[in-house]
């Protein structure tokens, strides 16, 4: 199934991508990346909203063990927490505004749930998940994991701005994220009339509006939009309303990237590869207490 997908005469916004649906874990998320209309924005080929959700008590989040390779993952929360659990051995809960930074290479296999004491009464979850394709050169690298507290030297406050870069850099601010390649994610809530300049020193960007509405070259975009802008032009977003959205994006990747299931790759051999290791039982890593647990690789063929 395509994700829509809007072409935009508008000279900054080159395409508005509209998510689809998607159910992970026992609830739903808004996927907007990748679309057929747009694969990648800078090394981002994958960008999930969770939430705003509510658990009942005695729920929770359930995504069992599965692996990946070729990527990096980012897990930023809004709201709630999650408990990562991977194959080499790193148990990590996550809160909201701090970073979960996993990086696949090779090989890894991991587990995101809710804690169970969480679970012994409602509570509500919120976040994004962003996957990022790993340069050539780094494709293959030991699998590990690392988290990142609060920054408060990567945020700025002002003029009705908040800002927080939660990786790379941008508006003069760097995250202490360790990334592979130039790129920025940034977490960003504006009151209703204040603006910021997004500048052209990226090739490749983007906006993901989680709330509120704003307003580029007297145009308003809603919630749940995935606005792309053309390359090499700077971009001014007016909040109508108090919104919080995503910026993101960097420079373009060293090459195509093929995506199949959760594997990302250079080289669709090695997709095929991965698919064959993780059914034989061969990328080598448990996670105690969920062994049977663990997600199959889809039947139909790779790619």
């Amino acid at each position: 199934m395509s994700i829509p997908s809007q072409q935009t005469s508008s000279g900054t916004i080159e395409t508005i991508v509209v998510p689809r649906s998607s159910d992970i874990g026992g609830f739903e998320v808004r996927r907007a990346l990748p679309s057929a209309q747009r694969r990648t924005v800078g090394p981002f080929v994958f960008l999930d909203e969770f939430g705003p959700t509510v658990f009942d008590a005695g729920t929770g989040l359930d995504v069992r063990p599965h692996p990946h390779i070729g990527l990096s993952t980012l897990s930023y929360l809004y709201e709630g927490e999650i408990v990562h659990r991977d194959g080499k051995g790193h148990v990590q809960t996550i809160s909201p505004g701090e970073v979960n930074w996993m990086t696949a290479g090779r090989g890894i296999v991991h587990s995101e749930r809710t804690d169970p004491a969480r679970r012994k009464q409602a509570h509500g979850l919120s976040g994004l998940q962003t996957w990022l394709a790993l340069p050539r050169e780094h494709e293959e690298t030991d699998p590990g994991f690392s988290h990142y507290a609060r920054d408060p030297a990567a945020t700025l406050e002002g003029e009705g701005v908040k800002a927080r870069v939660v990786a790379g850099s941008l508006f003069g601010k760097t995250s202490s994220v360790r990334t592979f390649s130039p790129l920025f994610l940034v977490d960003l809530a504006l009151d209703a009339g204040a603006r910021i300049a997004l500048s052209a020193e990226y090739v490749e960007r983007a906006a993901y509006i989680t709330s509120g509405e704003i307003e580029i070259e007297g145009q308003a975009h809603g919630p749940g939009r995935l606005l792309v802008f053309a390359a090499g032009k700077p971009v001014v977003l007016r909040a109508c309303t108090q919104a919080r959205f995503a910026l993101l994006g960097g420079e373009p990747l060293d090459g195509p990237r093929f995506v199949w299931w959760n594997f990302v790759s250079s080289r669709k051999e090695r997709i095929e590869q991965a698919r064959e290791d993780w059914m034989r039982n061969r990328f080598g890593q448990t996670l105690p207490g969920e062994e049977s647990e663990y997600i199959p690789a889809p039947e139909r063929k790779v790619l």
